[in-house]
Order: structure tokens, then C-alpha cells, then sequence
């Protein structure tokens, strides 16, 4: 397997990647443009692109935002509301695998920030045949998740007629650098469906073992393109704009807001997906058994590129969480009705050949045929290395209900907390404009 001389991610990457003749990936290359465009010209740029979508009257939101209690919602409707003034209707698709800490951070958000909230919760029934249809036709127990995300957003701008919407980093680009920054690129579904939804649109899964119908489905139909002109939706994302970097995004939010942080069970990350039981442990023990790797080099490879982590210290945590077994497994197991074995033969077949091997008869225990730690000292890793300049370390803030049972899911309950003020958003808007 080849690997990036400074970032270490693999050649077999699944949102794909190139290599340069250094041996630097093309996520790498496109992340140096954040030292070399002139943000404050972008961020005008943006103030200016978000002027145009204003509500003349303000009878109306002027763009819908998508958050959850976790990533980088606190400073995505932060820009938006108080460094640039505009009214956000937020919006959540309830991915039923919550923790309270989520549940709690979301209403926080909305609180603090003085936003109005729609959410969509679909039935268990329904989420628990879907996540075993697509378990069987891609390996994915996130699929609802993704696709819910991605689509209620775009419902809800259309329903109510507001044609912006803003999301956070586009992945393609913050991680492996399908676009460079100044390519601007927006919403699209067909990005959607070949990165996000692994290909399968919620028409594809109607019958399969599950025999789902079209209703169970509708939730998740994306709406027709008529429709998305009639209203001229647009999707921009921030990263775009603004110099991306989560961590010390979270850090600034953290002390302007005081939301809720907690170790991960397979990264050192503490700050992002602490709302979902399963997205650092289950799910992406997922993703490393098809694709060799995980959490932990995703956000070691961002680090390295902010210059707060060297490639051998990336590497150290790589050791450290990629074998580690999820406990959270028997609780989605327990959830779906599911045997350990099911579930493991449903993963199985999508692993990559080109990094997993069985023994000659094929049934037998699974193996790497190789792994980034193999490859600490390559030759060009010196040379493509970036001078670090300062030291990655994150915060574990205090739970605001330290009583909570943070490990049952919890589709609703109350988010507000007695003995914690309900505060409105600190210093105002700045009304950038």
C-alpha cells in the first residue's frame, strides 16, 4: 500500500486521493492553500454572498443551517448569526443513536445562540429495517445517518422557500482534495450519492430482504431538481471561506459557549461526534475493517497539516486505537436484534482486497497486508515533513449532569439542565455585512 510522505493516509483511500512526485497526496497539496489565500478577502467574499440571500422583508429565515450536539455547529451558526448577522432556521435529522451529552449540547446551542429548531425523528421501526437493509447491501450501519443529514436540510429549504443553505467543511476538499478552496464548490447531489450514500439513493433500497416500501423510504427522497430550482437553492460551505480548522474553531466556541466534550473510545478527539454512541466506536471500527484504517489517522492527517502533530506522533495513535474493540457493539447488536456473527459477515464482504487477506482457503481469520505503521521512516518522509509549531492537545470539559447514564440511546428527552442558566447569545451580533 502506498502511502502519503506526509500525512501518512493510503493510496486506497474511499474518497479517493493522488499522489504527487514527492509522494504527497493531493489533500495535503490543496490543504497548503490555508497558508496562502488571503482569508480576509474570502471571508468578505462570503459576507457578501450571504447579503444576497437576506430576507428583504424578514418574514422569512435567511438560510437554514444544518447542526447536531456535536462537529462544529456551535461555530457554524456562530459565524453565521453573530459575526455575520443573519437569521438561521437550524435544522437536525435525529439519528436515534444519541447520547444525553448530544441531546444536551443541541439544546444549548439553539438556547445560547436564540435560533429557532426543526428536527426530523423518523420511526425506530423504520430506522431499524433500513440500517439492516443497508448492512447488507454496502456493509453500513451509518447509512440512515448520512442520508438523513444530507436531505433534510435540502426538504426543509424547500418547503419553506429559503434557497440557502450552510454547511460546515466540504469533506472532499478538507480531507483529500477533490477541489482546491478557490473552486468554490457547492451542494450537489450527485456528490451525495457517490461519496456520502456509498451510491445507493433511498429509491434503490425500496424491497431488498427487508422488503422496505416507498413510504418507509419517502423520508429520505431527495426533492425533485424542479423543485430545488422553483426555490434556487444553493449549498454553500464555510471552509471555503475561512480558514478551516476544527480544533481551534472548538476551542473558541468552548469558551464563548461552554458545551460539553468527552473522551472517544478510538481517537484522541475529544470534541467531535460526542452526541453518537457509535461513531467513534462501532462505526468506525467499521471503517477500518474495510478500510484498513480509521478515526484516529483521519484526525491525526488533520493535525500534521496544522502543523500540531508530527507524522511519528500520528502514527503512535494510530498504534494505540485501531485495534481497540468497540464496547458499544452488543449495544447495537441488542438494538437491531442482530447476532454478533450476522453482523460480521455483513462487514466482511466489503473489505478492501487491496489492504485485508484471508488465509489460502479464504475462511480463516483476516489480516493487513499492510499498515501505515509499517512505514514510519519511508524515504521522503523527512523531506515532506512540516515543522511543527506548537503542541495538539484537547480538553475534557465537565458534564453539565454528571448522574446521566451517557450510554443508552436517547432519541428525545430534556436537554436543559436545573442549575444551568439559560444565557442568550453573548456579545450580540456583530452584523457583518
Amino acid at each position: 500500500m502506498k502511502y502519503c510522505k506526509r500525512c501518512g493516509y493510503p493510496e486506497n483511500h474511499p474518497l479517493h486521493l493522488t499522489f504527487d512526485d514527492e509522494g504527497v497526496c493531493s489533500g495535503c497539496r490543496v490543504h497548503e492553500e490555508k497558508d496562502e489565500l488571503d482569508w480576509h478577502d474570502r471571508g468578505e467574499k462570503l459576507g457578501r454572498i450571504l447579503n444576497a440571500f437576506r430576507s428583504d422583508t424578514g418574514d422569512n429565515y435567511d438560510c437554514v443551517v444544518p447542526v447536531s450536539g456535536a462537529r462544529d455547529s456551535y461555530f457554524i451558526v456562530d459565524t453565521i448569526k453573530r459575526v455575520y448577522g443573519m437569521n438561521p432556521l437550524l435544522v437536525t435529522y435525529n439519528r436515534h443513536f444519541n447520547t444525553e451529552r448530544g441531546i444536551r449540547n443541541l439544546a444549548y446551542l439553539c438556547t445560547l445562540t436564540d435560533c429557532d429548531h426543526m428536527q426530523m425523528v423518523i420511526s425506530p421501526a423504520t430506522v431499524k429495517k433500513i440500517t439492516r437493509e443497508t448492512l447488507h447491501r454496502m456493509g453500513s450501519m451509518y447509512w440512515h445517518v448520512l442520508a438523513g443529514q444530507t436531505v433534510y436540510p435540502v426538504q426543509t429549504a424547500v418547503r419553506f422557500k429559503i434557497p440557502l443553505i450552510v454547511w460546515g467543511a466540504h469533506q472532499g476538499t478538507d480531507q483529500v482534495g477533490m477541489f482546491s478552496h478557490t473552486d468554490e464548490v457547492e451542494m450537489t447531489r450527485k456528490y451525495r450519492l457517490e461519496h456520502d450514500l456509498m451510491g445507493f439513493e433511498a429509491e434503490d433500497l425500496v424491497g431488498g430482504v427487508e422488503g422496505l416500501s416507498e413510504d418507509d423510504l419517502r423520508p429520505f427522497f431527495y426533492p425533485l431538481t424542479q423543485e430545488i430550482a422553483k426555490t434556487g437553492v444553493r449549498g454553500i460551505y464555510l471552509n471555503n471561506y475561512i480558514r478551516w480548522d476544527s480544533k481551534a474553531q472548538h476551542e473558541k466556541m468552548l469558551d464563548r459557549y461552554g458545551y460539553e466534550t468527552a473522551a472517544q473510545s478510538r481517537t484522541f478527539d475529544t470534541y467531535n461526534d460526542v452526541d453518537c454512541q457509535h461513531y467513534s466506536g462501532l462505526h468506525d471500527r467499521v471503517k477500518f475493517l474495510k478500510w484498513g484504517f480509521g478515526k484516529a489517522l483521519d484526525h491525526g492527517v488533520r493535525e500534521i497539516r496544522l502543523k500540531r502533530m508530527t507524522r511519528l506522533e500520528a502514527i503512535d495513535h494510530v498504534a494505540t486505537y485501531q485495534d481497540v474493540a468497540p464496547a458499544d457493539k452488543e449495544k447495537f447488536l441488542k438494538w437491531m436484534d442482530m447476532t454478533e456473527n450476522d453482523f460480521d459477515r455483513c462487514i466482511d464482504k466489503f473489505r478492501d482486497p487491496a489492504i485485508w487477506e484471508r488465509d489460502a482457503k479464504g475462511k480463516g481469520d483476516w489480516s493487513l497486508k499492510d499498515s501505515l505503521i509499517n512505514h514510519r521512516d519511508d524515504d521522503g518522509v523527512k523531506e515532506a515533513a512540516l515543522d511543527k509549531i506548537e503542541d495538539c492537545q484537547f480538553q475534557i470539559t465537565p458534564s453539565k449532569n454528571p448522574d446521566a447514564n451517557e450510554d443508552e440511546y436517547k432519541i428525545l428527552q430534556r436537554g436543559f439542565v436545573d442549575g444551568h442558566a439559560q444565557k442568550g447569545l453573548r456579545d450580540g451580533p456583530e452584523g457583518k455585512k
